[in-house]
């Protein structure tokens, strides 16, 4: 068993560097104090390996509209700093869901300042501003979607749809926080929300460059095999207006005997590497 320890201890510190770079992983020292507690549906699913497939499928949809994309294409380093952006990202998600409250709104204030600076023209003559509370609505419903999603899917225990509504309850006050104006609290909302959209959806050159990129971003020679498991598992999730406008094909059975349980076994071979304490042993 010493040796199976050991190696679970190389692979989830392994894990951790690549995914959250210099900084430490909040999770491991939550604060009494923060937004959310242990018994937390956000604890729950942010706290799943699962939440690795949302991030790659929230990223996916968020191409489809144009000023998103374009902010992304004209004011990100995504290509030469891909684990970078995922490092912060991560960073930023352990920070709100694990730290202090006062942690939690300085991270905010933090991105908000960022975003003051990333406005533009979209391919489409759209002007866009980062701050605008309709392209943070986007962002915000597509990431709640899609860890929501994973999380019932590909999660290591069962997700009621009461739970659903709860970590979308929660999420809000992220939301409200970042300056949305109506973040949705229940599921019913949130798919609302997220048809409302569907009118400025579509795919331009930016969405066909960070598509390809997504599909394989230059990642350590050793991750490359589990990310393409997941990217696919994230694909499978896409709901039908997004399949439609990709112009993916309906594979169901392919989903259902392959890639469903292939993504089962790549998060739970990760989360059992990451469920780790500061000391490396086991939770």
């Amino acid at each position: 068993m010493h040796a199976v320890d050991e190696l679970r201890q190389r692979v989830g510190t392994s894990l951790r560097t690549m995914l959250g770079g210099r900084h430490e992983p909040r999770r491991l020292h939550p604060a009494p104090d923060g937004l959310f507690g242990p018994a937390s549906a956000v604890w729950d699913v942010h706290g799943d390996a699962s939440v690795l497939v949302g991030a790659i499928r929230a990223l996916v949809v968020q191409t489809l509209h144009p000023p998103t994309m374009a902010g992304v294409a004209d004011h990100s380093d995504y290509r030469r700093d891909p684990l970078g952006r995922l490092q912060r990202t991560g960073a930023f998600l352990g920070v709100v869901t694990y730290g202090s409250e006062a942690e939690a709104d300085a991270s905010i204030d933090r991105v908000r300042r960022v975003h003051e600076a990333v406005t533009g023209i979209a391919p489409d003559g759209t002007p866009y501003r980062a701050n605008d509370p309709h392209l943070l609505g986007w962002v915000h419903a597509t990431e709640v979607d899609s860890f929501l999603v994973a999380r019932e899917r590909f999660g290591a225990s069962p997700f009621s749809a009461a739970d659903a509504d709860r970590y979308v309850s929660e999420m809000a006050v992220i939301g409200r926080r970042m300056g949305i104006d109506e973040a949705p609290t229940t599921r019913a909302e949130l798919d609302a929300i997220l048809r409302s959209y569907l009118p400025e959806l579509g795919v331009n050159h930016q969405t066909r460059d960070a598509l390809k990129f997504l599909v394989m971003p230059p990642l350590p020679l050793y991750a490359r095999g589990a990310y393409g498991v997941l990217f696919a598992g994230a694909i499978s999730t896409l709901p039908p207006w997004a399949k439609r406008r990709l112009w993916l094909p309906p594979m169901p059975l392919t989903e259902r005997l392959a890639v469903r349980p292939a993504t089962q076994l790549v998060t739970r071979t990760l989360g059992w590497a990451l469920a780790v304490d500061e000391a490396g042993s086991p939770d």
